[in-house]
């Protein structure tokens, strides 16, 4: 446990409270698993002494390995469009803190954030949460005090033992099931599938991105054993017709052969964002069959508007042209599988990656995926997590990546555009924090 430092809260303003919170708690994105606590009792003791603001609001809840951020804020767009006073929390952030605890796409006030920590001084102290527990508790607040009409809520990591699972949502919504932090869910398929599947409760509803031969029979039992209707998005629906025109994917969504939606424009890049998009399409018409009013034409708009609505960024994400500069915050095997993919189907002539992953991952099965055919910037994160730029060089040569190190990613970017001509790509990820730290 870190000890909290005798501060008069009051007097703090916005910067002071974020390095208070940064130094005072325990943070997942530096140490990982060490900044986390065991069970729901923390969470549920700091939220029983904010009155409980978790069982005042309804909400949405969405788990999986890869994209349920995307996911999340796809349908937060939506139901905004639909004019639903809706609020989206969802981790890690990319730039500022408040990223993580939007309403209707607007960040939380820095004086909110002032002066929920000076009112919960006492409160905290005695808790001892991590910074995780702190924000997803100032989170149910916000979106409690903001009288809320929905909000939806994104698992940090796993389900089960998250701290945002003591909520009772309308909604639960599992993208898919992949490999990644198996020092903390499990090795297995089975067993990620099983903390994924904590998220359901009972009576409610869940929706499941994508039916995976190795984790399909434990979201069934668990459905089962809750009295709860499980629907596979992809088995329900599938899409057709796929085009791409500027920064935007079109596609049609069809129910076996009947069509339901035609021509819908996605703004968010990537064609892994089609998964997602069937995820999303089967959350609303579930919703609707709950009662909730979302027409055809606030699924259009807030697809096409996904990123205005919402402020996602990272996924990806265009960052420059001539040379074409591309982000992503795809971390895992699962996820980088997709963005090779992307890059395959990119037009370019050279390819330039600027990369950095951390050590708690698979980085040698991450870096089999890179393709060899490519000019390699190993960069320096700044975080104890993080696999160092030189080890990152060593591991890549394994598999013939060849590129030079770098001491941040700023250094490694500006190297890849003095040496990138006008018809090559730049890659930026590897990690989510290679994407936070550029942008």
């Amino acid at each position: 446990m870190i000890p909290l430092v005798n501060i008069n809260l009051r007097l703090m303003d916005y910067e002071q409270s974020i390095d208070y919170l940064n130094t005072q708690f325990p943070v997942f994105a530096k140490i990982g698993a060490a900044a986390m606590t065991s069970g729901l009792e923390n969470i549920i003791n700091l939220c029983s002494a904010l009155g409980d603001p978790h069982q005042k609001i309804k909400t949405i809840h969405v788990a999986g390995t890869n994209g349920k951020g995307s996911t999340s804020h796809m349908l937060a767009a939506v139901l905004q469009s639909a004019g639903y006073k809706t609020g989206l929390f969802t981790t890690p952030y990319l730039k500022d803190f408040r990223e993580q605890i939007r309403i209707n796409g607007e960040m939380i006030s820095e004086t909110y954030i002032s002066a929920f920590i000076a009112d919960q001084k006492e409160t905290l102290e005695q808790a001892h949460p991590s910074l995780y527990e702190v924000t997803v508790a100032m989170a149910f607040s916000y979106f409690a005090d903001q009288e809320t009409d929905i909000a939806i809520i994104e698992v940090g990591l796993g389900g089960k033992s998250d701290s945002t699972n003591i909520i009772t949502p309308e909604l639960s919504i599992i993208t898919n099931i992949s490999f990644d932090h198996m020092n903390i869910l499990g090795n297995s398929l089975d067993k990620i599938a099983s903390e994924k599947a904590g998220i359901i409760k009972e009576s409610v509803p869940v929706v499941v991105g994508e039916k995976q031969h190795q984790s399909d029979i434990v979201f069934l039992e668990k459905a089962v054993q809750c009295g709860s209707e499980l629907i596979f998005a992809d088995l329900n629906l599938h899409t057709g017709n796929i085009r791409h025109e500027a920064h935007q994917q079109i596609t049609s969504i069809y129910h076996q052969d009947t069509l339901l939606f035609e021509n819908i424009i996605l703004d968010l890049g990537g064609h892994y964002q089609l998964k997602n998009l069937l995820t999303v399409i089967q959350a609303v018409l579930t919703l609707r069959k709950q009662g909730w009013i979302i027409s055809n034409e606030h699924i259009y708009d807030g697809l096409k508007h996904t990123t205005k609505y919402t402020g996602l960024q990272g996924r990806w994400y265009t960052l420059g042209e001539e040379p074409k500069i591309i982000c992503d915050t795809g971390h895992n095997t699962a996820g980088i599988k997709e963005v090779m993919q992307n890059i395959k189907a990119f037009p370019h002539q050279n390819l330039h990656i600027v990369i950095g992953i951390l050590k708690d991952k698979e980085v040698g099965e991450i870096l089999s995926l890179f393709p060899a055919n490519a000019t390699y910037y190993f960069c320096q994160l700044n975080f104890e997590r993080a696999t160092t730029a030189s080890d990152l060089q060593t591991q890549a040569t394994v598999f013939g990546l060849k590129g030079d190190t770098y001491d941040s990613v700023s250094l490694a970017l500006t190297a890849a555009k003095q040496n990138a001509g006008p018809d090559d790509l730049i890659f930026i990820g590897g990690s989510t924090y290679v994407v936070a730290e550029v942008l």
